[in-house]
């Protein structure tokens, strides 16, 4: 999984599964997408207006739980 932030766009993606992939974007809301592989599995997630949308004017500390780190 692969975050990413374009602070001149205001706009965050979370890339969900690497490599490349013919996706449908299936629009939530306004400022969030989905993006769909043909299989119907979830590839990533486009969120703008980032600030305004995730965390009130700031973007939100990311936190991770229970997961194990991979050994390369």
């Amino acid at each position: 999984m692969k975050i990413s932030y374009d602070e001149e766009g205001d706009a965050l993606y979370v890339r969900l599964v690497e490599g490349a992939h013919e996706c449908k974007t299936v629009q939530l809301t306004e400022a969030i997408a989905l993006n769909l592989a043909e299989d119907e599995l979830l590839v990533g997630i486009e969120i703008l207006d980032a600030k305004e949308t995730l965390g009130s004017g700031n973007i939100p500390e990311v936190v991770l739980e229970n997961l194990t780190p991979r050994v390369a």
